[in-house]
């Protein structure tokens, strides 16, 4: 490799999952060799990384589907941005708690693989019993 540059870029990042917003900054290297191909290497503090299109996770869930924002994006849209937590301000006294709440638990969610038996099951149930009910309406009653 003979010539080459460096850039930093900053690719902001959104959570489809969990809405988390947050930026990450690379430092790209582009260098070309003696027959004029062109390579772009993506590092993190330094070390290689994959490029931040190439399945990004969200630190805040873990999910890996998420979107990115043009560059320059959260500079001009700050509201995005999750804002930093306050300082915890001395009290002289501690608050009073406040009264306890019944909560009740929220229903148990079927899981996916039972939403999807059923999705698939009913319809081909209901199906199959037309067939059979055409089938034994003709075999009764020929005409």
């Amino acid at each position: 490799m003979r010539d080459g540059f460096e850039t930093r870029k900053t690719w902001p990042f959104e959570c489809l999952r969990c809405l988390h917003v947050w930026e990450e900054e690379y430092v790209v290297r582009h260098l070309m060799d003696d027959y004029g191909n062109e390579v772009e290497i993506w590092l993190q503090s330094g070390v290689p990384v994959q490029p931040p299109w190439s399945g990004a996770s969200c630190p805040g869930c873990g999910a890996y589907h998420v979107t990115s924002f043009p560059s320059g994006y959260l500079s001009r849209h700050p509201e995005l941005m999750a804002a930093p937590e306050p300082e915890p301000v001395a009290r002289p006294r501690p608050a009073p708690a406040p009264p306890a709440v019944e909560r009740r638990a929220p229903a148990p969610r079927t899981p996916l693989p039972m939403r999807v038996l059923v999705a698939i099951g009913v319809p081909i149930v209901v199906f199959v019993a037309y067939e059979l009910y055409e089938g034994l309406k003709t075999v009764a009653h020929p005409h």
